[in-house]
């Protein structure tokens, strides 16, 4: 099972005890994956998604709010590509709607399943996490931890979109839109975004899990860049270390070490017979020792008098 889908298998099980954020849970549900139809009967609603948990939660979220389960299904669509609950009665239907704000108390369509959900069915913080809870189950999904940090939910108005950002944003949660193909996508890459997500949606057990991935992955991330790090400091003072000797070798032969100042000359020898040794380990080879700088300087001295004698 992918990190996703256990994010989602812990927000189908959990269930809000407040009437008003099951009803705000509901909404999104709805808001993504529901739609009105006609049929001999009359007008029906209907809750269609790929994945069968939206539905089974739609269906446990009719129950409790409205104590409809009678007339409900839920079945699989015949080519297996999803699977849909079907509210045939149109006066229950109805009552649905209204109670999730996408009717009027007159019974009119407010605005489209997809326009902006009603700020009254949203007003909460607890509703608005129930809220995004049920839009990360419709229309979410995230990538493993252990791969990389990203979390995105797919809207097909602009509008959602933009109301789900806000939503976020309320959270302190950061996140962008780009469109893909038709479709508005609101991401977030940051790990601690993603992690603020899972808590507001309260999918503590999957926050868990992405925190100590998130760990794991830090501190080998961290590891590797000392390793590099230390890595390219040793090739470096290798390589410095080989210019410097070829230097001296150069000046032994073409000018001659006994013509040099008494420190430079010490400090010749000294590099040639430790040719690997670190500068701070060179000063203490001369007589009188000498720091690091003055090593460091000492050298770079024999290397421009090399130089200048080359050219």
């Amino acid at each position: 099972m992918s990190f996703s889908s256990k994010v989602k298998e812990e927000l189908y099980r959990h269930v809000s005890t407040a009437r008003h954020c099951q009803l705000a849970e509901l909404a999104a549900i709805l808001h993504f994956c529901g739609s009105i139809g006609s049929g001999k009967e009359g007008t029906f609603l209907q809750i269609r998604a790929e994945n069968a948990l939206v539905v089974r939660k739609s269906f446990t979220l009719l129950q409790k709010t409205f104590n409809i389960s009678t007339e409900t299904k839920v079945q699989r669509e015949e080519n297996g590509s999803g699977y849909f609950l079907t509210v045939s009665d149109p006066g229950t239907g109805r009552r649905i709607l209204q109670s999730t704000r996408f009717l009027d108390s007159d019974g009119r369509l407010v605005s489209g399943l997809r326009e902006p959900v009603s700020r009254m069915i949203i007003k909460n913080a607890c509703c608005q996490r129930a809220f995004l809870r049920g839009a990360f189950l419709s229309a979410g999904s995230m990538s493993d931890p252990e791969k990389g940090y990203h979390l995105e939910l797919v809207c097909g108005l602009l509008t959602q979109a933009l109301q789900i950002r806000e939503l976020l944003l309320g959270f302190e949660i950061e996140a962008r839109i780009v469109r893909r193909k038709k479709y508005f996508v609101v991401y977030i890459k940051e790990g601690a975004g993603i992690s603020d997500f899972l808590n507001v949606t309260e999918a503590h057990v999957a926050l868990m899990e992405f925190e100590n991935s998130r760990v794991v992955r830090d501190v080998r991330n961290t590891v590797n860049r000392r390793v590099n790090c230390e890595t390219a400091n040793i090739a470096k003072t290798v390589n410095a270390a080989a210019r410097q000797v070829e230097d001296i070798l150069w000046l032994q032969q073409r000018y001659g070490l006994e013509n040099l100042p008494e420190g430079l000359r010490q400090m010749a020898q000294v590099r040639l017979e430790h040719p690997d040794a670190p500068l701070k380990e060179l000063g203490a080879y001369l007589d009188p020792p000498v720091g690091k700088s003055g090593v460091n300087h000492r050298l770079r001295k024999l290397c421009e008098l090399a130089e200048s004698i080359r050219s």
